[in-house]
């Protein structure tokens, strides 16, 4: 693709590109932003560098591209409730996002995009990682294309949030609340078209997919446990490597990530805006 406004430089074969020429701290004409959303539908994970955004500009930026939304389960930023500050101190074990995930697949009209930027980085450690669910599901055999087709699968935050989970959820940094007992749980196609592109992926995660529609979590787990290995192969991924002032935007419509905990004793803050999506169809 040519752009007429920003650089954009490919990180892998798979998916990701850096940004350059964009300041999304000053405002963006719309020409600049046409190549930005490009740019994001063309390569699912982008990233900028050197990024000085407010929380106001941060919430423009992302409202640029459809409402935010406010997380049901983690409290927001003092004055901006769409805004999370995903915070690991020092003394935290466990950080947040850590392990595979599409962000929000838990609701019933699931995030269209995730806007991270990074106020405070470890000297080391803490790279996030990004898997192509577009590859997921175009190198899968046309047996298991054809059967994935017909499925649907109920996406929960019961065993991140509810009470089962949420002691692994408990750290002095960040404000998480119990889901309780009555977590909602919403059906999605285990393969959805995304709504822009018109390009099909695979849509389930460890973290929120609990069993396929109609059957037990002890049926489904064969064979959600190999379409989660498949999901993360190596050859669809790409890792970003943090900065003070880098911003990743990823599609979680066709991308899954996660967030590495290596980096024990350092400090990291980060603050994310959630664009709201649509039904998966």
């Amino acid at each position: 693709m040519s752009y007429k406004t920003i650089d954009v430089r490919p990180v892998s074969g798979a998916l990701g590109a850096e940004i350059f020429g964009a300041d999304l701290g000053a405002n963006l004409d719309n020409e600049t932003f046409d190549d930005i959303h490009q740019a994001f539908l063309d390569h699912q994970v982008i990233f900028f560098r050197d990024q000085t955004l407010s929380p106001d500009k941060h919430k423009e930026f992302g409202r640029r591209f459809g409402s935010l939304n406010v997380h049901p389960y983690v409290k927001g930023m003092d004055g901006h409730p769409e805004i999370m500050e995903i915070i690991k101190e020092k003394e935290d074990k466990t950080n947040f996002g850590g392990g595979w995930h599409s962000d929000m697949s838990f609701q019933e009209e699931p995030a269209l995009g995730s806007i991270l930027h990074a106020l405070e980085v470890p000297p080391y450690g803490g790279d996030t990682l990004f898997a192509s669910q577009y590859m997921a599901y175009e190198t899968l055999s046309g047996g298991m294309k054809k059967l994935l087709d017909g499925l649907t699968a109920i996406h929960t935050a019961k065993s991140e949030y509810g009470r089962a989970g949420h002691s692994a959820q408990k750290r002095k940094s960040m404000n998480v609340a119990e889901a309780g007992d009555a977590v909602p749980e919403f059906e999605h196609p285990v393969v959805r078209t995304h709504p822009e592109t018109g390009r099909k992926a695979l849509y389930v995660n460890p973290a929120f997919t609990e069993r396929f529609s109609g059957m037990t979590r002890a049926e489904s787990k064969p064979l959600l446990e190999f379409l989660y290995r498949h999901a993360t192969r190596e050859e669809f991924t790409c890792r970003f490597r943090w900065a003070k002032g880098s911003l990743a935007f990823w599609d979680n419509r066709a991308v899954q990530h996660f967030a590495l905990n290596d980096y024990h004793g350092h400090r990291r803050h980060m603050r994310r805006v959630t664009v709201n999506g649509d039904r998966p169809r």
